[in-house]
């Protein structure tokens, strides 16, 4: 199991759930109840959400809380995050050191869900901090295709897990202890042991071992 540390420099981590919030059997709900410094980002109209009225949500979010933070997104919240990082003008690295981005939700689709489809278009801009995308090969909400171009638009190291759906509750995977072992390299890659951020150059360096050793380890047989 997956050991966390709790030291001073460990980032805050805020999970960004998608469409309808994260029930208490995901993983971004266990990993709140089970880990440090973990707590989520409360959107508010979850069923009915709105782009601007969310990247304002995740924005007031990221600047009341302790830097560094580590985004945890499921779904939709991943297009919030780079919508947030479209607009935001932070420098690299800070105060948003890195981003795990899970099941990004298709939003360009021509029979995208009209409860999202406010999110359109993708944002294409390289995200200004390290990220790991993870898709599966069999989520209906977004083809793996799509989602190696979101991770290649965004600069985001990109992980196949496979074909576990959506990567939610109904995929059975509890607590998800491959997520936490990516989201365990993805804080390591975004910053030193002071925690501080890395620059671009040392960041993509060691994520990219990082994630692909993790990768390896859990999906990779």
């Amino acid at each position: 199991m997956t050991i966390f540390s709790e030291s001073p420099a460990r980032p805050v981590v805020l999970t960004v759930p998608g469409l309808g919030s994260s029930g208490p059997s995901h993983w971004q709900s266990l990993w709140e109840d089970a880990l440090p410094d973990t707590q989520r980002v409360e959107l508010g109209m979850w069923n009915k959400p709105h782009r601007n009225a969310w990247v304002t949500k995740l924005d007031q979010a990221i600047r009341t809380t302790r830097a560094p933070v580590v985004l945890v997104a499921h779904s939709l919240g991943c297009l919030a995050v780079a919508w947030w990082a479209a607009l935001s003008p932070q420098p690299y690295g800070w105060p948003v050191a890195g981003a795990l981005l899970v099941a990004p939700a298709d939003v360009d689709r021509a029979d995208v869900h009209p409860d999202i489809a406010a999110f359109k278009p993708s944002p294409r801009q390289l995200l200004p901090f390290p990220s790991i995308l993870v898709a599966s090969t069999d989520d209906p909400w977004i083809e793996i295709e799509k989602a190696r171009s979101l991770a290649a638009q965004w600069g985001s190291h990109f992980v196949d897990a496979g074909a576990q759906g959506h990567l939610n509750a109904a995929s059975g995977i509890g607590s998800w202890i491959e997520g936490q072992d990516l989201l365990e390299r993805l804080i390591d890659a975004s910053t030193d042991r002071r925690g501080q951020p890395r620059t671009a150059g040392e960041a993509r360096q060691v994520l990219a071992i990082n994630a692909t050793e993790a990768a390896e380890r859990h999906y990779l047989r």
